[in-house]
């Protein structure tokens, strides 16, 4: 049975990227071509200040973001976490997870939930002006996620997520069905941890709803919408800890973790990524990261983290801080809490 989950799971994975463009589209224009974008949005304060490139290194409760195969390392988790995301949307998640005794072996079970909230927004019309028409709207997006992960070897775990998502504006909804799949390796003792994902994996869906406008001819009731395309992303990651297999912090307060990872999302240009976290003590950890080929990223993003003492089980909260040239100031913070 074991054997037959990796080889299916292995599968998906290597057919996803001819299914749903995530290897590169040669010769077509791919930026703006997928809807849900807010499933992209990094959720967590540790990965966004890390560029992203914790697909190899996730072992917190936004390993059910980011790749769910590490899960199955992590024991118990839960996490949250929020962002002050840009033009005052907001971005809330909360995760956690824990191994379970079962007929296949332990496994891991998780669940997270992810909402975007634009607050409220006037309507405006080519009529009213910008003054707008005295209503007001808001975007809310919504994705919850079911997660099993398992540890096959003491190297190796897989993990797989089934989200349902639903994004809505005014009266208009999409609703859709989506999957994440993901394997992590380690490489025995040398320090090398490597991390496969494929996110947001589907069908394309049709929003449905309807929408009233006014034109010159009167007002138009809108009920047939385009079809739209889930925005898949594969993440390939590695992650190397150099101080530890050099020998010069064995027993010792100070660790450092750097971490590359390939993003090539099915909408947009591929992006690679780097980072680094330094940990004093295993109590404060301090990181940076930053995204090549991303045009709004002209600085690295940076953050750090604290374990709380004296609190029992392991507390750890972060901050992390990213900016946008043309869109400003992105302020993250979560918490983390680890059971066991």
């Amino acid at each position: 049975m074991r054997t037959f989950l990796l080889i299916l799971m292995l599968g998906a994975m290597a057919a996803a990227p001819v299914q749903a463009q995530v290897l590169p589209a040669f010769g077509q224009e791919r930026t703006g071509g997928s809807g849900l974008q807010f499933l992209k949005v990094p959720v967590d304060a540790r990965g966004a200040a890390l560029g992203g490139t914790v697909a190899a290194t996730a072992d917190d409760a936004s390993a059910l973001f980011w790749n769910p195969a590490l899960a199955a390392r992590g024991g118990t988790q839960v996490g949250l976490a929020t962002t002050s995301y840009v033009a005052d949307i907001a971005l809330h998640y909360a995760a956690g997870y824990t191994p379970v005794n079962s007929p296949l072996g332990t496994l891991t079970l998780g669940f997270s939930v992810q909402a975007l909230d634009s607050g409220e927004m006037d309507v405006t019309t080519e009529f009213s002006g910008p003054e707008g028409t005295g209503e007001t709207f808001r975007l809310v997006d919504l994705a919850f996620g079911l997660t099993v992960a398992q540890s096959l070897t003491d190297l190796f775990s897989y993990g797989i997520t089934g989200k349902l998502v639903r994004e809505s504006a005014a009266e208009v909804s999409t609703t859709a069905g989506l999957v994440d799949l993901g394997v992590a390796y380690r490489v025995g003792d040398t320090g090398v941890r490597f991390g496969v994902a494929i996110r947001n994996f589907g069908f394309n869906v049709s929003p449905g709803g309807s929408i009233t406008r006014e034109t010159l001819g009167g007002e138009v009731i809108e009920e047939s919408f385009d079809g739209i395309e889930p925005p898949t992303t594969f993440l390939l990651g590695v992650s190397y800890r150099p101080l530890r297999v050099l020998g010069f912090n064995d027993g010792g307060p100070h660790d450092l973790t750097v971490s590359g990872q390939l993003t090539n999302p099915n909408d947009n240009a591929e992006r690679f990524n780097l980072g680094a976290e330094y940990a004093w003590n295993n109590t404060l950890m301090l990181r940076t990261g930053y995204e090549f080929g991303l045009e709004e990223a002209t600085v690295p993003s940076f953050g750090l983290g604290l374990l709380v003492p004296g609190l029992g089980p392991d507390l750890r909260v972060d901050y992390g801080f990213n900016r946008l040239d043309r869109l400003g100031n992105i302020h993250r913070i979560g918490l983390n809490l680890r059971l066991n």
